[in-house]
């Protein structure tokens, strides 16, 4: 198959997108550690009705196709959200999956960028699915593991495929391992203690008498202290709404923790059990027995393995150790709990490769890089 002609076609309406979704069914047939996505869920983040996200973004969807077949797809994005707040003509492209073919590859990526072009972008950056606040960057090291709930997977091929048609790398996202059967350290214990005696803080778990309220603390924690981050764009109060619903049947209270000084919530951590090992035998399906098995095994058998998608410190205390202390406070406050429901290991991630602060605060609790993600980039 690989060499013969390649035509690519719009995604159009329904029956297409369902195509272009399970076009990665085919490419990693032979891969044990790809996780089939929840189709339903899938198809609900790409419904603009649904989705605050399309309020402010224009996307077009491709597959690639070979001697009949599905062999590639590819999504392009114009987030003004992002434009608007870093004024860099940058287009986005996203949902990246091809078979080991530069024909396919090269096919694809002159459909979006020709896309991209034709709107007045200058460059192309990503992978983005949809956005930098959803799965972000391509895997080029890690495969030997199934990904965390909310990363992506990849073959060892992508990388030189997608580097191949002209992309630079531009910044790569750290992924960290971390046992959660480790004690921490005794000095890091010690700060903490100090520090919470000098300061006075305290840490709570969420509150699911005002989840509302604890949510947007929680979000306004994470815009302030991501605001001078690499490439970030602040959620809106539609994205925090949409948010607050899908993560809800997700959320233990306990695997939430708010840090107060003098009542002002100042630091905040988030952990999702990892959906990926509880779906991973679902081949995407949640009928007719899907939705049981789900249940099943996020209430009662509980996952083994978590993932530590936020965690933040507002700005005004970086670099202080208070501010290292609050942040270890939040991880530790969760640690315990997920101990005891059954977690043995967990990802914290994704780190910037250059945000040495959070990474030395990470890696003091004997954590590790096991998965790096690349975000790529080129001019149109």
């Amino acid at each position: 198959m690989t060499g013969s002609p390649v035509t690519v076609t719009a995604v159009a309406g329904k029956a297409d997108l369902k195509q272009f979704l399970k076009v990665p069914w085919g490419i990693y047939a032979d891969d044990p550690n790809w996780v089939p996505p929840l189709l339903m869920e899938r198809l609900d983040h790409l419904n603009p009705k649904k989705n605050p996200f399309f309020n402010l973004a224009e996307v077009a969807y491709w597959i690639a196709w070979q001697g009949g077949r599905p062999v590639g797809r590819i999504s392009a994005q114009v987030n003004r959200a992002h434009l608007a707040r870093h004024n860099d003509d940058a287009g986005h492209f996203g949902f990246l999956e091809a078979i080991d073919d530069p024909a396919v590859f090269a096919a694809l990526f002159e459909t979006a960028c020709d896309w991209l072009r034709a709107r007045g972008m200058k460059r192309v950056r990503g992978p983005f699915t949809l956005s930098i606040n959803d799965e972000s960057g391509l895997l080029v090291d890690g495969f030997d593991c199934p990904p965390s709930v909310m990363m992506g997977h990849a073959k060892p091929y992508y990388g030189p495929q997608v580097e191949a048609q002209g992309f630079r790398k531009v910044k790569d996202l750290l992924a960290y391992f971390y046992d959660a059967r480790n004690e921490i350290p005794p000095p890091i214990v010690k700060l903490i203690e100090k520090t919470k005696e000098s300061q006075r803080f305290t840490v709570r778990p969420l509150d699911t008498k005002r989840y509302r309220e604890d949510l947007d603390s929680i979000l306004d924690i994470f815009n302030d202290a991501w605001f001078d981050n690499w490439n970030f764009v602040p959620l809106s109060d539609a994205e925090v709404t949409y948010l607050a619903k899908n993560i809800r049947p997700l959320i233990d209270p306990k695997n939430v923790a708010i840090a107060e000084l003098q009542g002002r919530p100042v630091a905040m951590v988030v952990t999702l059990p990892n959906l990926n090992e509880a779906i991973a035998d679902l081949d995407g399906r949640l009928l007719p027995f899907g939705w049981a098995k789900l249940l099943w095994r996020l209430k009662v058998k509980t996952p083994k393995t978590i993932r530590m998608p936020l965690m933040g410190v507002r700005r005004e205390f970086h670099g202080s150790a208070l501010g290292a202390a609050l942040a270890i406070s939040v991880i530790a406050a969760t640690r315990r709990h997920l101990i005891d429901r059954g977690a043995l290991s967990g990802e914290l991630s994704w780190v910037l490769e250059d945000n040495r602060p959070v990474r030395r605060i990470i890696e003091g609790l004997d954590a590790y890089v096991y998965k790096t993600y690349r975000v790529y980039e080129r001019e149109l």
